[in-house]
């Protein structure tokens, strides 16, 4: 597999993908035209042009997948998948409409397909979507995902500030209400950070780190450049899609 999984699109003061385009430059490679998958936002032509603009200094073609006749056929053939943010409940959905999960998830494990994730497109290559942060606002068939890797990911993920007065669950928190009926390892990936899987190695850069929770263990800090290739190693607790 080929996988960069962004936990956000951009960094507070700079611009759509620019923090990570040295990863996606190496991610695409000699690739010409990238795929996207729209799907999480509303408004499809529109976030397609973004990324359009955001991928003009790799000098590469960006096909909407919403624009083409037969998405799934278009998979067939695809040499990069970008799956971009948005709420991750509408993005499923609409890929288990159109019938994209299997044939994605055959060709990235086949090494076919390269697959750069965003926020939400980065909790779709996790086994199921419900370590994100989005609110329901369409109801998915399941919650099952890619299951491109055997944990999940929680996107975005922060620690309140000193002094804060907020009275509502942390993202600790609420990570840790996910380990008491699931007992699968979730990444906290902070904004700026990603992952990136090679075949069977995976590791975690950026310009910021993570944390890793564990039922029965305390959170654990991480640093970019730390080697998580062992995570791929955990066993799969959740069922794919057919």
């Amino acid at each position: 597999m080929n996988l960069l999984l962004l936990s956000s699109s951009r960094v507070a003061g700079g611009g759509y993908l620019e923090h990570a385009r040295e990863a996606i430059g190496d991610l695409l490679g000699a690739c010409r035209t990238v795929h996207f998958a729209p799907y999480a936002l509303a408004s499809h032509d529109a976030y397609t042009e973004q990324v359009r603009a955001g991928l003009a200094p790799f000098g590469v073609s960006v096909v909407g997948l919403h624009q083409l006749d037969e998405p799934r056929a278009a998979i067939e053939d695809a040499d990069v998948l970008f799956v971009g943010g948005g709420n991750s409940f509408r993005l499923l959905k609409s890929l288990q409409r159109l019938g994209l999960l299997e044939p994605v998830r055959r060709r990235v494990e086949a090494g076919a397909l390269r697959y750069l994730g965003s926020s939400a497109g980065t909790n779709m290559a996790c086994p199921t979507l419900r370590t994100t942060n989005d609110m329901p606002i369409v109801q998915p068939d399941s919650f099952a995902s890619l299951g491109l890797i055997p944990f999940q990911i929680n996107p975005h993920y922060f620690d309140p500030g000193p002094g804060s007065t907020h009275m509502g669950e942390t993202r600790e928190q609420r990570i840790a209400e996910f380990l008491e009926e699931n007992d699968v390892p979730v990444l906290g990936l902070r904004e700026g950070a990603w992952l990136r899987r090679r075949e069977r190695q995976l590791y975690l850069d950026g310009r910021a780190g993570a944390r890793l929770f564990r039922r029965g263990a305390a959170p654990e800090a991480l640093q970019p450049g730390a080697d998580l290739s062992w995570l791929l190693d955990v066993p799969a607790r959740f069922d794919h899609p057919a």
